[in-house]
């Protein structure tokens, strides 16, 4: 049978308003991002604008006045307005208006030069890819209709690394369904050809082996070490990968001299050729932050495009105040709606009107506690990381996000965002903000390290071995705890993997007799 239950239950949950969602978001963009996400703002709601302030919009900001718990009290009472009914007459313009000194704009402080402006309206240099430099060689092979198709699918196909990984079988059933040419892998295999040994040398092979082999077949033969060279990647090369010397010997009745200059040889080549280049993008770095030291104590600038000068517009400001001014004079709700009318100002262009302007002073807001927030936590880097900014590299402390979140008063979560992506410009260089993260080692006298001073260790440790009989990760780990780190044999392997040092059968050289 069916039954109706009346039931009363409790539960806590905490939701995130729209404002702070949006401040999240932008906390997480990097300086470029964000300058775009203005951009973006700016184009959509008209009662935003960029510029100069004016004397009557010069506001303090409202984050150096108020905690941010007094910001989010200011978001819920917007959003309990907001709920409280949807009709235009019970939204008190008044209070709107006036209700904080952060509607209109606020105090931005740009900091930089008119040299940086100069350097951020300035056009980027057109990039030619991969892709573009292959297809302007094509003219000079003298390609008919046929294999010019054949060349244009094969470049279409070729790997970010500059490898073809496609099966040539997938190319001709491709250029038979799109064009209705019938062709064969050799066909296929013909124009290929062609295409590797266009520059870059070696580009569209299917693998490194194929790769190396069409950069020596196209030196000429004047070149020392050429025919070693091939022979060890055509008749030893499981062994050259291995790098078992005395087996490649054996095999091609050669001396040591021999097999070192071919070796060395091979070793010059390009096993990626084109790599990263099929893409016109550009990796520049724009640091968020610049750290000086000037005059015995440092100095903090955002860049300025984390902070740009934005405010609600003047003529809809001016637009609202006289529409809180003509509501103080209407007495009946006839009365009212015939002004309306009058004015040419009906429910929908009111309402309208309503959204943008809360929309412009949280999107004003959430930039301007997004610049509080990342200057709160670049102070507490440098202030647990002072030696660092002072001295440069080797002296990084262990650090983790928890520190930088109990001297801040936040969340982690919140440090997390403001660190990833970010950059700051310091004396020494331009540093990830992650880079001044890492965990703690203990040595043999109790003093704790940065695990990057350790994999420092490890780099020097390996550069310095002896190069015929290169270190196991364990003997590595011995000579570490010679120096008073007790450190195990699979975090030793863990380190060098990310420092990307190879095994130590990889590491083997060739070192000729005095």
């Amino acid at each position: 049978m069916l039954s109706q239950n009346l039931r009363q239950q409790q539960k806590l949950q905490q939701k995130l308003s729209p404002q702070q969602i949006q401040y999240i978001k932008l906390l997480q963009l990097p300086t470029l991002a964000l300058e775009q996400r203005i951009k973006e703002e700016l184009e959509t709601n008209p009662l935003l604008e960029e510029g100069a302030e004016q004397e009557d919009d010069i506001i303090e900001d409202p984050l150096s006045e108020q905690p941010d718990r007094e910001d989010a009290e200011q978001v819920r009472e917007a959003d309990e307005r907001e709920a409280e009914g949807n009709e235009e007459d019970e939204y008190d313009w008044d209070e709107l208006l006036n209700n904080a000194d952060d509607l209109y704009g606020y105090k931005a402080r740009p900091n930089y030069s008119n040299d940086e402006e100069e350097h951020r309206d300035m056009p980027m240099p057109a990039q030619e890819t991969m892709a573009e430099h292959l297809r302007d060689q094509l003219t000079f092979l003298d390609l008919d209709d046929k294999e010019e198709i054949i060349a244009d699918q094969i470049i279409g196909s070729i790997d970010e690394d500059g490898y073809l990984r496609r099966p040539l079988e997938s190319i001709v059933d491709d250029i038979m369904f799109n064009y209705g040419t019938s062709l064969t892998e050799a066909d296929v295999e013909d124009v290929l050809a062609r295409i590797q040994r266009l520059d870059p040398i070696g580009i569209a092979a299917r693998d490194l082996k194929e790769c190396l082999l069409i950069q020596l077949h196209e030196m000429p033969n004047t070149v020392d070490a050429r025919e070693t060279a091939i022979d060890i990647l055509e008749k030893a090369y499981k062994a050259f990968t291995m790098k078992h010397f005395g087996k490649i010997q054996k095999k091609l009745g050669i001396s040591k001299e021999e097999l070192k200059d071919g070796f060395d040889l091979i070793q010059r080549l390009n096993p990626k050729p084109g790599e990263g280049d099929f893409t016109a993008q550009q990796n520049y770095i724009t640091p968020d932050f610049t750290v000086r030291y000037v005059d015995g104590e440092f100095i903090i600038t955002l860049n300025g495009r984390n902070a740009p000068q934005l405010r609600v517009s003047r003529h809809y400001r001016r637009m609202l105040e006289k529409l809180s001014a003509e509501k103080k004079k209407r007495k009946k709700k006839k009365k009212a709606q015939q002004d309306q009318r009058r004015n040419g100002v009906d429910d929908d262009t009111r309402k309208f009107l309503k959204n943008k302007f809360e929309s412009a002073r949280w999107f004003i807001n959430s930039i301007n506690q997004r610049r509080h927030t990342m200057m709160k936590v670049m102070n507490a880097i440098l202030e647990l990381q002072e030696d660092f900014f002072l001295y440069g590299e080797g002296n990084l402390k262990p650090m983790i996000l928890k520190d930088v979140a109990e001297i801040i008063d936040m969340d982690i979560s919140t440090v997390s965002r403001v660190v990833n992506g970010k950059y700051v410009q310091t004396d020494f260089g331009v540093y990830e903000l992650k880079y001044f993260f890492s965990e703690g080692l203990s040595t043999d006298s109790g003093e704790e390290v940065s695990n990057k001073e350790v994999r420092a260790i490890i780099e020097e440790i390996v550069a310095h071995e002896d190069k015929q009989k290169p270190l196991s990760d364990q003997k590595i780990a011995d000579k570490l705890e010679e120096r008073g780190f007790q450190i195990a044999r699979r975090t030793v392997t863990k380190y060098r993997k990310q420092l990307n040092i190879p095994v130590a059968r990889l590491r083997k050289q060739i070192i000729l007799d005095d």
